[in-house]
């Protein structure tokens, strides 16, 4: 979606009562629920670096079938590739929430997510082999949603497809910039791995306190904002009209997954599951739950005060409320909105309610700033 740099500025969190435990203190050594430190730990080796091999697996796939199929376009190799792009596509879904450390360093979701294409920006990039992609204006003319189009919307059906690929005009500058737009995506993604897997680990482990610039920090800024902007209003909000602020005018060509169409759910399902488990901490591995921003705010006790409820019970029982809503969906959203668009705006409403409770309640809790803004009325 065409949202893009981040604006950085600080915001006053308005104090409420959730917290009642002593969240400014360092944590006892013994008292294991409140050692950033475990958690963030925790973090890196059993969440954000095993994730981004799995990623890394999947992504590696549909490098080999697109390879074959720029070599000897056809139907086998088109539906290969083709399938190996929505499986890399769906992995991708559990890493974008990293946007911190290395992958803000290089704005990696830059390069790998911005949607709707931006169909002249490829065909440009096409006719000129050495335009430079590192630029905010090519943002939407690379990553997974470019080879969405180069593969999904070139032509109406799969031979025509295969003729571009062929016997087409452009059909050799087209074969070259898939290989461009996969090969750009493996270097962005091996910096990112190897600098997690070197040094930067450390760093980050070791980066305990909650000012601006600590790990901590960074993630609950990296983290709310996604689910605010890039799967709220992304994935739901902006195709559907339903985004704070806009006349009510859905977008449906707007959808994550346009030329594909009937994985749209499957994405979105995909990225709201990676943040509802990293939330409570599961272990990519294993499957368990572990150190976490939920076992953080219930170490500090935070509760809501008039029902006596724990704030991590509440934001589970939100993210499973969106579930439902995601699950009675169409798995093509473009077609969801055209048919009936208030089960769009319902999903939305319910995003935006768990948004307002990490945004406000769960940062006030833990005595985070949040350190970006957004224009959607929390």
């Amino acid at each position: 979606m065409r949202i893009l740099k981040k604006s950085i500025c600080i915001v006053f969190i308005t104090s409420i009562p959730w917290a009642c435990g002593n969240s400014g203190s360092e944590p006892s050594p013994a008292d294991n629920n409140k050692d950033r430190q475990i958690i963030l730990a925790h973090w890196a080796d059993n969440i954000v670096i095993p994730s981004y091999a799995d990623f890394s697996s999947a992504f590696d796939v549909m490098a080999a079938r697109g390879k074959e199929f720029t070599e000897t376009p056809g139907p086998a190799t088109l539906v290969a590739f083709r399938q190996a792009w929505a499986d890399a596509y769906l992995k991708w879904q559990t890493v974008e929430v990293f946007e911190f450390g290395p992958a803000d360093k290089y704005t990696l979701r830059n390069f790998f997510n911005i949607y709707p294409s931006d169909i002249s920006g490829i065909i440009a990039n096409m006719n000129d082999p050495g335009s430079n992609l590192d630029v905010p204006a090519a943002y939407a003319s690379q990553g997974f949603p470019a080879l969405d189009y180069l593969i999904n919307g070139v032509a109406a059906d799969d031979q025509g497809i295969i003729n571009a690929y062929t016997t087409g005009a452009d059909a050799p500058k087209r074969i070259a910039y898939i290989s461009r737009v996969i090969h750009r995506m493996s270097t962005l993604l091996r910096t990112v791995i190897t600098e997690w897997t070197g040094p930067y680990k450390e760093i980050f482990v070791n980066n305990t306190g909650l000012d601006i610039g600590s790990s901590m920090g960074a993630v609950i800024n990296a983290y709310v904002l996604y689910y605010e902007r890039y799967i709220r209003s992304g994935k739901i909000g902006i195709p559907s009209g339903a985004t704070f602020g806009s006349t009510g005018v859905p977008y449906p060509e707007k959808v994550e997954g346009y030329y594909k169409r009937d994985i749209s759910r499957h994405l979105a399902l995909a990225a709201h599951q990676a943040a509802h488990h990293f939330f409570n901490g599961v272990n990519v591995n294993t499957g368990s739950e572990g150190p976490s921003f939920k076992s953080y705010l219930d170490a500090l006790g935070a509760k809501d005060p008039s029902t006596n409820t724990l704030l991590s019970k509440i934001i589970n029982d939100q993210f499973e409320a969106i579930s439902t809503e995601l699950g009675q969906l169409s798995q093509d959203f473009y077609q969801q909105i055209q048919s009936d668009n208030q089960k769009m705006a319902s999903t939305y409403a319910a995003m935006q309610k768990l948004v307002r409770i990490l945004k406000v309640d769960m940062t006030s809790a833990m005595s985070v700033t949040i350190t970006y803004t957004d224009n959607d009325g929390d």
